[in-house]
């Protein structure tokens, strides 16, 4: 396939923006690494934090966004043998590792402290050419749809994997807090895949711990909750409508929030709290297989990439979903789960 020299891409120059649409060079792969011809990138909030410099990780300047980058395979680096040329492949948050350290021997890649990290510590998918480490890219069967499963390389993985965290089987259930948004409706699907039943914290529950408890099997609370929500409140409400021995799953990232808990409560009801960030290489596979199943859909709406300040800017306001939902001008972004992607194939 012919490559390019140069190609355009949107990149953040400095820590608050704003983001320049303009040309860079392809970069080349390393040894082992593979060359990916982006064809759709998800728009994830965790691309404006990054922007913005809100979570103390030092991220890197100038940087170009984007982890959840769908596409072919168009060169690859020498020690790379898992994929070829014209193989459709995904980049993810989880650019690469180390594969030396306790975590990554043990399959615990997210945890390594060398971890590179696609649209953070490395540049992402808002170009149209993206590179990643061979073993950390996701290999997407050719009759799955590239667009559909961008969304499915992040905030499915996510999702996927704390619901494996949680520890709860087919049968059991889930209290999945936040299921409106663009990860909860994904949680949803996957739970449902898994066997496992959920309930679900919609904005106008007037009394949200009875009734979650009630909805439950003896009135006994969920076995696990799956906190997915922006805003503090949630994560100190969850230990009042756990059971007992259930398991507190916290995913969401607000900003300065903290997680709190009764002492006494927590102890002699045997609850556990637990984070979950990214899933491993296998989360991956797994997660992909479900949605090359048909059990796993995520709307969204296209955008070419040029467009990406703009929706940067409705993202920030909480607007996305007013001109992305048509029918919906006036639905809250909260309870709204049509996915951004963008398109780097544009280029004006």
């Amino acid at each position: 396939m012919s490559i390019p020299e140069m190609q355009w891409a949107q990149v953040a120059e400095k820590i608050g923006g704003p983001l320049v649409y303009k040309q860079i060079p392809v970069p080349k792969p390393a040894p082992d690494q593979i060359l990916v011809k982006i064809r759709y990138s998800g728009v994830c909030h965790t691309d404006l934090h990054a922007m913005m410099g809100h979570w103390p990780i030092p991220v890197k300047m100038p940087l170009v966004g984007g982890h959840e980058g769908a596409g072919i395979v168009v060169a690859k680096g020498s020690l790379v043998t898992g994929f070829e040329i014209g193989d459709h492949a995904g980049i993810k948050w989880l650019n690469g590792s180390c594969s030396e350290c306790e975590f990554c021997r043990q399959s615990d890649d997210p945890l390594c402290a060398d971890a590179q990290l696609s649209g953070y510590t490395v540049d992402g998918t808002f170009q149209q050419y993206a590179v990643g480490k061979a073993t950390h890219a996701s290999k997407i069967p050719k009759g799955v749809p590239l667009d559909a499963a961008a969304p499915v390389l992040c905030a499915g993985i996510t999702v996927y994997k704390g619901l494996k965290e949680s520890g709860v089987r087919p049968g059991q259930t889930v209290a999945i807090v936040g299921a409106g948004g663009g990860l909860g409706s994904l949680a949803q699907q996957y739970a449902k895949a898994m066997g496992i039943r959920t309930y679900v914290d919609f904005t106008k529950s007037k009394d949200l711990v009875a009734e979650v408890k009630a909805a439950t099997p003896e009135g006994l609370g969920a076995h696990a909750v799956i906190l997915l929500a922006v805003s503090e409140k949630p994560f100190q409400q969850a230990t009042e409508y756990v059971r007992s021995r259930g398991t507190i799953i916290a995913i969401g990232l607000p900003p300065d929030a903290y997680l709190k808990a009764p002492v006494i409560n927590t102890v002699v009801r045997m609850i556990s709290i637990k984070g979950s960030y990214v899933g491993n290489r296998q989360d991956g596979v797994e997660a992909l297989e479900f949605f090359a199943r048909g059990l796993i859909k995520a709307p969204f709406k296209l955008a070419p990439l040029k467009d990406l300040p703009k929706i940067f800017e409705l993202m920030e306001q909480g607007k996305n979903c007013r001109p992305l939902c048509p029918g919906n001008a006036g639905v809250d972004m909260r309870v709204c789960h049509t996915r951004v992607l963008v398109e780097p194939r544009t280029q004006v």
